[in-house]
């Protein structure tokens, strides 16, 4: 049986960033050639797990799936497989193998990146700040470990490993603070209990009065804020390119949580999103950024990766 090459993977890796993601899309043509492709890989992957895990289409028509845990050990079975080398025949997952296995990234990565998604799969609802914190580490922080790996950041540098995650974090809180209302229609709440309770809210009907819920969107937003400081600060620690294609992202996803803050209760009336323009203009911005960036302390206070 002849298995497709490395250049029909990545073929195949960039047509899924460019259907499930447009800003990662955008922000991964400002990396160099090799690291690009690794970029595609890797998200081919998250996204992959994410679809099979929510039934999704590259992000999209997230709903209730049978069998929650039968799909989450599908996950486990392939990503085992792709961590050990073999060949797998699903694209996305030998993308995994490869990017693994060209990088040296550390198999407990992925590991944790599945956890999230089993934490889904129970329909886990977070109790209180640090609970959430940890699931988007678990989601997203992570993912943001595994691409500093992919753009040469040494597996044992903590402290820049602690940046990236800190970048994964501002991501899915700005993506939290977006979806709360398209979560809420599938039966899911991101929002702590305590969170909820403190303004007169509920899990089971986050959308009951959006001012109340205004003022979580605008912590989640405030949150975002303080973790994409920090991973700015860290961008010193990599190449040009790959500081540009960071400090764009930081940008266009930092746009949406504040967005969100701006439009207080009228922030679910519509998906928030970033125009083309306002990408083009926050790579432009980050051009200018990438060229004076300067190592400076992580803030203090902000929640930290398990180790």
């Amino acid at each position: 049986m002849r298995f497709p090459g490395r250049d029909a993977i990545v073929a195949t890796a960039g047509e899924s960033i460019a259907r499930g993601s447009r800003s990662f899309a955008a922000a991964s043509k400002l990396f160099d050639p090799e690291t690009r492709e690794r970029a595609w890989l890797l998200y081919a992957w998250c996204r992959r797990c994410d679809d099979i895990v929510d039934g999704q289409d590259h992000g999209h028509g997230m709903t209730r799936v049978a069998a929650p845990a039968a799909r989450l050990a599908e996950v486990r079975e392939r990503t085992a497989a792709a961590l050990a080398g073999e060949w797998v025949g699903d694209a996305a997952f030998d993308a995994l193998r490869i990017v693994a296995a060209e990088t040296g990234m550390p198999h407990r990565f992925a590991w944790d990146l599945i956890e999230g998604f089993a934490l889904d799969a129970e329909d886990w609802r977070p109790q209180t700040e640090d609970d959430l914190l940890r699931y988007c580490y678990h989601v997203a922080g992570v993912v943001g470990c595994m691409m500093a790996v992919v753009m040469g950041v040494a597996p044992d540098d903590a402290a820049v490993l602690d940046r990236a995650c800190d970048l994964g974090l501002a991501f899915q809180l700005a993506n939290i603070a977006r979806d709360i209302g398209e979560d809420a229609e599938a039966g899911r709440c991101y929002l702590p209990a305590d969170w909820l309770a403190e303004v007169g809210l509920t899990a089971a009907d986050p959308m009951a009065d959006l001012n109340a819920l205004a003022i979580l969107g605008t912590r989640l937003a405030d949150r975002a804020e303080g973790y994409e400081i920090s991973a700015r600060g860290g961008a010193a620690a990599l190449s040009f390119r790959s500081a540009w294609a960071v400090l764009a992202a930081a940008d266009i996803y930092g746009g949406i949580a504040r967005k969100v803050r701006a439009q207080g209760p009228r922030a679910w009336d519509s998906r928030t999103t970033t125009s083309g323009g306002e990408k083009l203009g926050a790579i432009v911005k980050a051009w200018g950024s990438a060229y004076r960036r300067a190592p400076t302390p992580r803030p203090a206070g902000l929640w930290t990766r398990p180790r």
